[in-house]
């Protein structure tokens, strides 16, 4: 399948440049989506903006964007004005700076895009600014406009090409709920089955283990619906569990989790 390219622009560092493209590295293309009908012709509902009090459908032209400073009280900026404050040029990634690799934390990570060389060109570059970063094991910190939106973006060289990834802002990722004790002394013989069952679970990586199971179900629903054009009879609710009250004892549940493996196994 070829490459689904939605952005192109120019990788730069210092002097070099080399020109580039961008390529989401994940899809949602295979996500069932519905469309909200009017139950009574079929037909599609359209979403408007209206007026909050008369009511009445808004003009393109006559919307504008506000920032809150009182009750029913904005400060009213134009695309115009919020586009100045923006980077320069949207179309260039200028790093920045470099930091160690592996520096920083799984939850500032946004949303991955492969980084490719656009021309023969640009190649020598491009792979000079990657092979340079892996040499020094950091990645690039740079800024970038996507998704309508200015983001901070970091580099991250990987096989022959560059990931890109999107970051979170400051003011996007909460601080930490208070941590458990961590001094709080562990029974050796738990620890020890605990240890051992997570060695028997533990697998090589597949895509499989990641499948969700809701969107194959409603796919299968929905072609059954296709064939029969019949309402289908609502979905049994799997019935509660009741609970006892009582604390589960963690070694139990080790000790007929593992008896389960172990009678599971070929003798």
């Amino acid at each position: 399948m070829a490459r689904q390219t939605f952005w192109k622009g120019y990788l730069k560092l210092s002097l070099v440049t080399a020109a580039v493209s961008l390529t989401p590295a994940t899809t949602e293309s295979n996500k069932v989506r519905f469309h909200v009908l009017n139950r009574q012709t079929k037909n599609r509902v359209e979403s408007r903006y209206v007026d909050s009090v008369t009511h009445k459908p808004v003009a393109d032209r006559d919307q504008v964007k506000g920032y809150p400073r009182g009750e029913d009280d904005y400060v009213l900026l134009e695309d115009e004005e919020i586009e100045e404050v923006g980077l320069e040029s949207t179309r260039t990634i200028d790093i920045d700076s470099f930091v160690p690799r592996g520096s920083i934390d799984w939850i500032w990570y946004d949303k991955p895009h492969f980084l490719a060389p656009e021309d023969k060109v640009g190649v020598e570059a491009f792979c000079v600014i990657r092979e340079a970063m892996k040499a020094n094991d950091v990645v690039g910190i740079a800024r970038l406009v996507l998704y309508r939106r200015e983001r901070a973006v970091l580099l991250e060289p990987q096989g022959k090409g560059i990931i890109l990834w999107t970051l979170r802002y400051g003011d996007e990722v909460r601080e930490p709920v208070t941590e458990l004790d961590s001094k709080a002394e562990i029974d050796s013989k738990l620890l020890t089955l605990m240890k051992r069952l997570v060695k028997e679970e533990t697998k090589d990586w597949s895509p499989a283990m990641v499948q969700d199971p809701i969107q194959k179900r409603l796919k299968s629903m929905i072609r059954g619906k296709q064939k029969s054009l019949k309402k289908a009879a609502p979905a049994k609710k799997p019935a509660p569990v009741k609970s006892t009250g009582n604390v589960i004892n963690i070694m139990d549940a080790l000790k007929k989790s593992l008896a389960a493996d172990d009678g599971r196994k070929p003798h």
